[in-house]
């Protein structure tokens, strides 16, 4: 039978993807209210709960030879201190003085010699706020089980108490040997194929049933093949990038959206990409490129993941390919247009498709894998990855402070110097957008961009322009002149 603590194919191109500058992790800001807690007691807090996610007390082992995907094995020096960071802003603590120590973390990898994931502790934010920086490797999480973490170490209540500890300590697996790795990859080759087999048996007692998935199946992945043919056009997002990094964040709210949606037509996401594609012609005018009659490709990572997988780590994702008509003007006009190139891709079967190539990659060698995962980052397929992920609707808080605002982080490939996250949380709708240092050093104003076409659309819908979220007073206290580290 197969580990099932061997990376999926899927899993392990995150791994592959990861060189020069171009790391891998999903990540985020999250503000909270109220003075931070002192750092001793956000690790007893954190160290309390580790049992709910045994992943995290978990790092690489790599198959000798390459001759299996990685595992995830017990780190027998596993510390939570070394993930647990703890830093501090000097006054006067401004939002922008966070995006920029956000973006230098986001900048860095994470230690492929430990577990994959880092929590910073930020105090010293101005309003009577503190914030945490938080990065996990895409090897580990996708945003969907990424939201389900969160979910799982943060209280849905001010008052509630720490979750019941394990019966007995925590005591780490032995580490396999190289033979052992070597061994069950070896092992799995061999047998995984006849529980393959077994299940295909099992299939053709229902004969239609196989039929029709199997037609559905071959028209998904036509339909991203011809996706596919039809490299993204050259734009200024598609550059060779640097290893440093700029963030910074839109925030809106998840009603008025809503309500853009019920007066103009489409979803809830339609209109979060034509307000994208709004503010990316916007911006794209500015520098001096003719727009007129452009069209990005945005690389649109679709949730796969059932109910029945909820909280469970690694990635269950496909990918389809949205056309961003940044030429157009008109708010009405884009949302149209998004409207009905995504209703077509839907029936198309690009995500199907994208599912049904991804359980192929499952039988690939690790090296071909590799190098695919290789040659598509060199590819334009598309421009850049926008990602939608639905988070928890209510508030959630840290040991009694509760959260305000979560701003989330996609990644960046080679030759992609543009992502933007998107994240609902709790009513509010958190843009986070991340860029190569030296290829977008006006990211703040294509954040002012895309503020002006949420207000465009909100007109267009009959709303009124949206008000700057206010700054809550801030509490008498002593603001950290200078940074530290654990």
């Amino acid at each position: 039978m197969s580990n099932r603590d061997r990376l999926t194919a899927l899993d392990a191109g995150f791994l592959h993807l990861e060189r020069r500058g171009a790391h891998m992790h999903v990540a985020g800001v999250l503000i909270f209210e109220g003075e931070p807690p002192a750092y001793d007691e956000l690790v007893e807090a954190i160290e309390a709960r580790m049992h709910l996610v045994p992943r995290y007390r978990q790092k690489l082992a790599h198959v000798p030879f390459g001759q299996g995907r990685p595992v995830w094995v017990d780190d027998p020096h596993f510390n939570a201190r070394y993930h647990l960071r703890h830093s501090a802003l000097p006054a006067p603590g401004s939002d922008e003085q966070l995006r920029n120590l956000a973006g230098r973390l986001f900048a860095l990898p994470l230690d492929r010699t430990k577990p994959l994931w880092e929590l910073n502790l930020v105090e010293g934010l101005d309003g009577g706020r503190f914030a945490i920086i938080s990065k996990t490797h895409h090897a580990l999480v996708d945003g969907v089980s990424g939201v389900d973490i969160t979910s799982v170490l943060f209280d849905v209540s001010p008052d509630a108490t720490p979750p019941a500890v394990e019966g007995r300590e925590w005591v780490p697996r032995p580490e396999p040997t190289d033979a052992e790795l070597l061994g069950q990859a070896l092992l799995e080759r061999a047998t995984v194929p006849a529980e393959g087999a077994r299940g295909l048996r099992a299939l053709t007692r229902a004969p239609r049933q196989v039929l029709a998935q199997a037609g559905e199946w071959l028209v998904g992945v036509g339909a991203m093949a011809w996706a596919g043919l039809n490299p993204a056009p050259a734009s200024p997002f598609n550059v060779p990038i640097g290893p440093h990094r700029r963030y910074t964040w839109v925030d809106s709210e998840v009603a008025r959206f809503k309500a853009i949606k019920n007066a103009l037509g489409g979803t809830l996401n339609d209109v979060v990409l034509s307000a994208v594609a709004l503010a990316l012609g916007r911006f794209l005018r500015r520098r001096g490129i003719d727009t007129d009659g452009l069209v990005l490709k945005a690389m649109v990572p679709v949730s796969v993941r059932a109910e029945t997988q909820r909280g469970a780590l690694g990635n269950r994702v496909a990918a389809m390919w949205a056309p961003l008509p940044v030429g157009v003007t008109d708010p009405e006009a884009v949302l149209g247009e998004v409207t009905e190139a995504m209703r077509g891709l839907k029936e198309s079967g690009q995500a199907v498709g994208a599912v049904a190539l991804t359980s192929l990659a499952d039988f690939a060698p690790p090296t071909i894998m590799s190098q695919a995962a290789r040659l598509q980052a060199r590819q334009r397929f598309f421009n850049l990855v926008i990602t939608n992920v639905p988070g928890p609707q209510i508030p959630l808080y840290l040991l009694g402070r509760r959260m305000v605002s979560f701003y989330p982080v996609v990644p960046l490939a080679h030759h992609q110097a543009l992502g933007i996250a998107i994240m609902s949380y709790d009513g509010r709708l958190g843009f986070g957008l991340l860029g190569d240092y030296d290829a977008m050093g006006d990211l703040e104003a294509l954040a002012d961009d895309l503020r002006v076409a949420i207000d465009e659309l909100s007109r267009a819908a009959g709303l009124p322009a949206a008000e700057p979220r206010a700054t809550r007073a801030s509490s008498p206290r002593r603001s950290p002149a200078h940074s530290s580290a654990h």
